[in-house]
């Protein structure tokens, strides 16, 4: 990123769903990376309870309706976890999984946390006609458990003033 610009002339922030209890499933809106190299889909929730993880999935889709999905797998998440505030975390945590469109924490439930999955445009099955992302949260339990998701586009195609910055909410 250029330093001697701002950060909203480099990036588009959509929201995936405001602050909510997740303890139904929540799915998140869907964005199109056609104007964007680059996604970091952000989840950041509240203290829970022991045992209601919960579990976020990534798939990607040919159009914003969603009409034809896949997996979208990834191997890394990075991670703030703390059972009493992220104030404590200064760093991320980075984890590796096996390749899959999943990530939860069997501890996760009892803490306040954020999880990061970047994604690249190529990670997408763009030879298949596939450029939106769509990440959702499963029932994650009994407990009051608030969080929000955000997308975060990011190496714009082209690069512009924030207020002309092209959106990613449509194809």
């Amino acid at each position: 990123m250029n330093p001697n610009v701002s950060i909203l002339e480099q990036c588009q922030i959509v929201s995936g769903f405001a602050p909510i209890n997740i303890g139904t499933a929540r799915t998140g809106d869907v964005v199109c990376m056609k104007n964007y190299r680059r996604c970091l889909v952000l989840f950041h929730k509240g203290i829970g309870a022991q045992g209601d993880d919960p579990t976020i999935t990534v798939l990607q889709g040919t159009d914003i309706a969603f009409g034809t999905t896949k997996a979208l797998n990834f191997t890394t998440v990075y991670v703030k976890q703390d059972p009493t505030s992220l104030g404590d975390v200064a760093q991320w945590t980075k984890v590796t999984q096996s390749a899959g469109n999943t990530y939860t924490d069997d501890t996760s439930g009892e803490q306040a946390a954020m999880w990061a999955i970047d994604f690249k445009a190529e990670d997408l099955d763009i030879a298949n006609g596939y450029d939106c992302i769509r990440a959702s949260i499963g029932d994650a339990g009994t407990t009051t458990q608030i969080a929000a998701l955000e997308y975060v586009l990011y190496d714009p195609i082209q690069m512009m003033a924030p207020e002309n910055m092209l959106g990613a909410i449509t194809d």
